[in-house]
């Protein structure tokens, strides 16, 4: 299975596609698609749509990932964060790509063991989840947030309702039997 994950910015959108084989994540591709400071707020949605489709378009993953705006302390930069995401959104849903959405909190904790993590320290597990050495490859916080988000939805067995978590821990262990003890 092929995994996108986003990171949605009005400025900056991290992406990373993750190929999932067994139990096995393995980098396909990352990045940034930066929409740059254009004053119109239409043009830089469009751009991140555009991009994305370029992505979706060279990867073909089977399933989205996206972390979604929960907090801020300026309701203008909410908006517009919501707004990249909806973008983000229906460059994979106008593929027939399901998406799913994680909280900050959700990915970091799924990450790092820490729901509260800092963006260093998620970019530093994703490295090492993902066994990527060396730090000139280019990957920076926004890429890095993308592919955790992409690694968080892995971690939850991503073929099932790609649109939350379970009501209960019947339905957990109903769908994996093989790691309840």
């Amino acid at each position: 299975m092929i995994i996108l994950g986003i990171d949605p910015g009005s400025r900056f959108t991290g992406f990373g596609v993750l190929l999932v084989e067994q139990d096995r994540e393995t980098v396909i591709e990352f990045g940034v698609i930066r929409v740059g400071a254009a004053s119109d707020q239409h043009l830089r949605l469009k751009n991140i749509y555009d991009g994305l489709t370029e992505v979706i378009e060279r990867c073909m993953p089977d399933q989205c990932a996206i972390e979604m705006p929960v907090y801020g302390q300026n309701p203008q930069s909410m908006l517009k964060l919501g707004r990249a995401q909806a973008a983000a959104m229906l460059a994979a849903l106008n593929r027939q790509i399901p998406v799913a959405q994680y909280t900050p909190k959700e990915v970091k904790k799924s990450v790092t063991g820490n729901g509260n993590a800092s963006k260093r320290q998620v970019w530093y597990m994703v490295r090492s989840i993902l066994d990527i050495t060396g730090d000139d490859d280019g990957m920076g916080l926004d890429a890095s947030d993308a592919l955790a988000v992409g690694l968080c939805h892995s971690h939850r067995d991503a073929p099932r309702d790609a649109g939350g978590g379970y009501g209960n821990w019947a339905g957990f262990v109903r769908d994996n039997p093989g790691r309840v003890r």
